[in-house]
């Protein structure tokens, strides 16, 4: 058994859907103080009735841009009024467009590092304070098997920044370990969420098709694993990852697949 998180508080950004939401739902309920961030208040309020409804620990949210340092530092210090400190960041914000590299923008690439790689910074560095108070602070990231593991055509720029947020988890970790705080990241595969949906059936099938386990992921798997990292038991663990896929990144081809069926 592990030791219980109840009472502690978390901030899960972009938190109001897809594997945001998943995490935040599996922390709601170990009884912690969730709060769930986003740029959409309509979409924060759903959210907030939706993980409510499961029971468990306080949810409420707070609308921010993770790519703004200024809110950052308003969303952090907010949490804390409202909840006394900070003992877990679930920096999970990110965003995922579709687009080649011929016909990729500068824009197209300053928007993308500004959410999953600016963003995870500005976060992580405007809860520091709160986490080292906490006395056992822990920040996962949600990074990708997408870049650090495989690639996808259209992704270029999203695997950059998925990869980054490794790079800066292997420092970050180093520096934060005086303060007895952990840095970890999990690596999803392909799981069921609204993105997912966006991509359409035949996406899905195709990808359920490269899995061993035969099927996608659940938002929920992604986090008990986020979960786990959070947990007294996982203290002695920073720096490190967990893929969570489903064996996807295991075969060497479709071809090893029809041979274990």
């Amino acid at each position: 058994m592990f030791t219980p998180l109840t009472g502690r508080t978390v901030i899960v950004t972009g938190g109001t859907k897809g594997i945001g939401k998943g995490i935040a739902s599996v922390f709601a309920r170990a009884g912690t103080n969730v709060v769930v961030t986003g740029r959409t208040e309509r979409a924060g309020e759903t959210a907030v009735r939706d993980l409510s409804a499961l029971g468990g620990g306080h949810v409420s949210y707070l609308q921010g841009d993770v790519s703004s340092a200024g809110d950052c530092e308003r969303v952090a210090a907010e949490v804390v009024s409202r909840h006394g400190g900070i003992d877990i960041v679930c920096a999970n914000a990110g965003i995922f467009p579709d687009v080649k590299l011929q016909d990729m923008t500068e824009h197209d690439i300053d928007s993308i590092f500004a959410t999953n790689v600016k963003g995870t910074m500005l976060t992580v560095k405007a809860c520091l304070p709160y986490l080292e108070r906490s006395g056992h602070g822990r920040v996962i990231l949600t990074s990708s098997i997408t870049g650090p593991i495989t690639g996808f055509p259209g992704w270029s720029h999203y695997g950059a920044t998925k990869a980054a947020q490794l790079g800066f988890l292997r420092t970050a970790c180093i520096e934060l370990a005086p303060k007895r705080i952990t840095v970890n990241a999990v690596l999803p595969g392909n799981v069921v969420s609204e993105g997912l949906d966006e991509l359409g059936p035949e996406y899905r099938a195709s990808m359920e098709a490269s899995i061993p386990l035969g099927r996608l992921g659940f938002v929920e798997e992604i986090g008990a694993a986020a979960l786990f990292l959070a947990t007294d038991e996982a203290a002695y663990i920073t720096g490190q990852t967990i893929v969570v896929d489903g064996g996807q990144v295991q075969p060497e081809s479709l071809a090893a697949l029809e041979a274990a069926r």
